[in-house]
């Protein structure tokens, strides 16, 4: 996850974001209700959040209606890529 992304990002979709940091998985409705933020709110924030890169949307299993969203794993060659980033702003 970029730091400078998540920077830009308004501050509701920062508290989803931290929402999801601190819950993991949740469906939409469960984030409307952690977070008291709007359904409206909560739709608008997690498709900023997908169109970063930052959350991934999934199917729910126990019901297929709604969707599950988490944080996106970021995969090893982001990483050692984002290491090399601040090796070389080390230097």
């Amino acid at each position: 996850m970029n730091e400078e992304t998540v920077q830009d990002l308004p501050p509701s979709a920062k508290l989803v974001l931290k929402v999801l940091e601190y819950n993991g998985g949740l469906t939409q409705k469960e984030i409307v209700e952690k977070s008291r933020l709007s359904q409206r709110t909560v739709r608008d924030a997690l498709e900023r959040l997908q169109e970063n890169d930052v959350v991934q949307k999934d199917i729910y299993i126990p019901d297929a209606r709604q969707n599950l969203y988490q944080l996106a794993v970021e995969t090893e060659s982001d990483a050692e890529a984002s290491d090399e980033q601040s090796a070389a702003l080390l230097d």
